[in-house]
């Protein structure tokens, strides 16, 4: 399942969401799909798993956001799916504010704060 959350396998991913498979399954590393979806810079997957029920607040193991994995990749579709479902850009460490302005990506700095509000 991590690896078809990976390689953005949506349609596939969605049968065993749809089949029982918990949303929020986590890896080894506290990985969720999520977290692997956005990461992977997949936006269809990641819409897909929000509309499953995948919560965009979990953190793996190392304090890491799906907001901040799609923010990093710079994927302005899951980065949009994931604050419109309530990830917050403050959550997290490095949070997804943070990890825009460390890696200066003003581009996604403005769609953190034009959709969070600030």
């Amino acid at each position: 399942m991590f690896d078809l959350a990976r390689s953005g396998a949506t349609t596939e991913l969605t049968a065993n969401l749809d089949a029982g498979l918990p949303p929020n399954l986590t890896n080894d590393k506290g990985d969720t799909l999520l977290i692997l979806a956005a990461y992977h810079a997949h936006p269809d997957t990641v819409a897909a798993l929000l509309a499953h029920g995948a919560d965009p607040a979990r953190v793996n193991d190392r304090g890491q956001t799906a907001l901040a994995a799609a923010v990093f990749r710079q994927s302005h579709e899951a980065v949009g799916a994931l604050l419109a479902a309530g990830a917050d850009p403050h959550d997290g460490n490095p949070s997804a504010a943070a990890t825009a302005a460390f890696f200066q990506l003003p581009e996604m700095t403005a769609l953190l704060e034009a959709r969070h509000g600030e």
